[in-house]
């Protein structure tokens, strides 16, 4: 029951898009709405920092960005577990209470999903801090043998990253003087490393060749055996590894999957409105199937589609500005240098990418997208 007479909105995870939705409220509205943003974790992690912490250029506490330091008026952050969400009457039950709500966002992004690759659960990844802070203990004991860096499903957050992995870890066997004994294979279920961008792509692959990394697109791992050794590829292929960095598949939380939410497994929204099938009802970021990647970038861009939707509905004016399906994202090429992609998926007939080519200089820019986001939703 609402008691305040105020708007209240519910968001579910604070990831990229729950923090920028709600910052973009708060601006807008201060404390004449009720925001509550649920997230059961205490602290936020940009995706890229897990590649820090696995080659040891930064510890897991470096990267956390707690939740205590988020401050916005009129938002709540709570840190609770979600356990159920009604969306049709927009009440959401947590292990602390039960939330109602005037408009439900549901940013949960997605969860690994390890069984569904036999035997990645007792194998080595590095899209878990935990993850990647036990490839940091084990990198260095790697001297010799095969290196095999293998993605078990699409789609999957970040896709340039396992490609960063790779040409990263290049760098590291180098600078470690290890590499003329080390092999390393990539093996992607995408036909490229990049599929909107073929500039892009071009020059992943280049860099592969160049490096000797070899690369195997159109393929993923289906299952590991891990007393052999062995990754066995979705065509019956087995390759042999000495280390295993994988990526696990990926699919929307429980709670979400219970909810009724889903279809073909992830959430049906607008891909323009994020809206869902359930009035007042939103999907934004990994969980949402908008047609964009799994990537901060593009829940953030969906995150102040949402916030304009629901600054028109909440103030009975203007029009609301649609998700325009555009994201930039940085790809580490080895050597200190980045490179660039801008993705354009809603604009024409087809998405369209836009590479700019891999430079030091291009380290600044990343590192402001990381810096802003930061100052923008911590103050740090």
């Amino acid at each position: 029951m609402n008691t305040s007479n105020k708007p209240r909105v519910l968001v579910l995870g604070a990831g990229f898009g729950g923090l920028e939705l709600t910052s973009l409220l708060s601006e807008t509205f201060g404390a004449s709405i009720d925001v509550t943003l649920i997230d059961k974790s205490d602290a936020f992690i940009f995706g890229f920092s897990k590649l820090d912490v696995m080659f040891g250029h930064k510890t897991a506490d470096q990267v956390r960005l707690p939740y205590s330091n988020y401050a916005k008026p009129g938002v709540r952050l709570l840190r609770q577990t979600i356990t159920s969400i009604d969306p049709e009457r927009r009440r959401v039950t947590t292990d602390a209470g039960v939330h109602e709500a005037d408009f439900l966002v549901v940013a949960l992004g997605a969860d690994y999903d390890f069984d569904a690759t036999p035997g990645l659960a007792r194998a080595n990844e590095f899209y878990t801090v935990a993850g990647a802070e036990r490839l940091r203990d084990a990198l260095p004991t790697f001297t010799r043998g095969r290196a095999l860096v293998g993605v078990c499903g699409a789609p999957y957050k970040c896709p340039p990253a396992p490609s960063e992995c790779a040409l990263m870890l290049h760098d590291y066997l180098v600078k470690r003087g290890v590499r003329g004994d080390c092999e390393i294979n990539f093996v992607l279920p995408l036909p490229s490393p990049v599929p909107p961008s073929p500039e892009t792509s071009r020059a992943l692959v280049a860099a592969f060749v160049e490096r000797n990394i070899g690369f195997i697109p159109g393929r993923r791992v289906a299952s590991i055996d891990n007393a052999r050794k062995v990754a066995v590829l979705d065509d019956g292929v087995e390759m042999q590894f000495d280390l295993f960095l994988g990526v696990p598949r990926h699919r929307v939380p429980d709670v979400v999957i219970a909810s009724g939410m889903t279809e073909s497994g992830w959430i049906t929204v607008n891909s323009r409105t994020l809206e869902t099938s359930y009035a007042g009802v939103y999907a934004v970021g990994d969980g949402a199937n908008t047609g964009t990647p799994k990537a901060g970038v593009f829940a953030e861009g969906a995150a102040r589609a949402v916030a304009s939707d629901l600054i028109v509905k909440l103030t009975n004016s203007g029009t609301a500005k649609q998700y325009d399906g555009f994201g930039t994202c940085y790809i580490e090429f080895g050597g200190g240098r980045i490179g660039k992609v801008e993705v354009d998926f809603f604009s024409g007939p087809k998405p369209t990418g836009t590479y700019h080519e891999a430079s030091l200089a291009l380290r600044a820019d990343k590192e402001h997208f990381g810096s802003s986001r930061r100052a923008r939703w911590f103050g740090m």
